[in-house]
């Protein structure tokens, strides 16, 4: 397991890289003295990008990456490995998150949600684990959500991807125990990122930055573990959630209004990334 100490050592390539909470992790990990190759659908974007956190270009590449397509994820792991060395950590964090009621969701955006959010993890984790291994060492940081967890009204979809990411680590963790490979998944609940535009919060809990999900997962990077929230308040209402009757968890559900920060987004709020992400 990697020390914080080991962090200037390290090569990671993150996903989703040129924006949000993978453009923080970028910064906090180059920090920390990490190589970081970010990989992002506009590859111009990424260059750029890469650029601004690494004038140089010895620490940080901007690459460009669609991850739904298995090809380009091999392209963009190669390409890191060669600008900056043998990956020793993938932090699959590219996903998508288009609002609205499940009846009314076009095929096409679903398929396109958990090819993104799902298969993308699939490939990175298919591509990169076997050179891991063969290695002897190497971590996957899956980034989830709080709905993969606890499943809200309004991106059922989304919801089921996230779902999907927190068993598929569990499952990868199992299968790489005694290999000196690590699978970890990081939670974070609502994020003040474009993603997160116009989402509410849950009563007691709090909106966090970008950063603070960076520093979450550069720590678990640091000391591997299974499952970190962000914020940590985050999971001990999970758990008390499950341990609770259904009919009294749709009643607590509601008073602290959680049923309706997804369903009830400020739309005029999203169109900017709504637009982008196509949705």
């Amino acid at each position: 397991m990697p020390h914080p100490t080991a962090l200037p050592h390290l090569v990671v390539a993150i996903t989703g890289g040129a924006r949000g909470i993978g453009l923080a992790t970028t910064r906090a990990l180059v920090a920390h003295g990490a190589r970081v190759a970010i990989g992002d659908l506009d590859g111009e974007h990424t260059a750029q990008v890469a650029g601004d956190v690494d004038p140089t270009g010895s620490r940080v590449v901007g690459l460009p990456l669609d991850v739904t397509d298995r090809a380009s994820f091999a392209a963009f792991l190669d390409a890191a490995a060669e600008a900056l060395g043998p990956v020793d950590v993938l932090v699959n964090n590219a996903g998508i998150m288009p609002l609205g009621p499940l009846v009314d969701e076009p095929d096409e955006r679903a398929r396109r949600i958990v090819d993104v959010n799902l298969h993308g993890v699939l490939h990175g984790v298919k591509l990169a684990v076997p050179t891991m291994l063969a290695r002897g060492r190497g971590h996957v940081v899956n980034v989830s959500s709080a709905v993969g967890r606890v499943a809200l009204s309004g991106a059922a979809t989304y919801s089921a991807t996230k779902y999907a990411v927190v068993g598929l680590t569990e499952a990868l963790r199992s299968e790489l125990e005694g290999t000196g490979v690590d699978a970890s998944v990081v939670i974070p609940m609502i994020v003040s990122t474009e993603l997160g535009a116009g989402l509410g919060t849950v009563r007691g809990q709090r909106t966090v930055t970008a950063e603070e999900v960076a520093e979450s997962i550069v720590a678990v990077i640091a000391r591997p573990r299974f499952e970190t929230w962000v914020p940590s308040t985050g999971r001990p209402l999970y758990v008390a959630m499950t341990l609770m009757p259904r009919i009294v968890r749709d009643t607590v559900s509601r008073l602290l209004g959680a049923s309706g920060v997804l369903a009830n987004a400020d739309r005029s709020a999203r169109s900017a990334y709504d637009e982008r992400v196509g949705a």
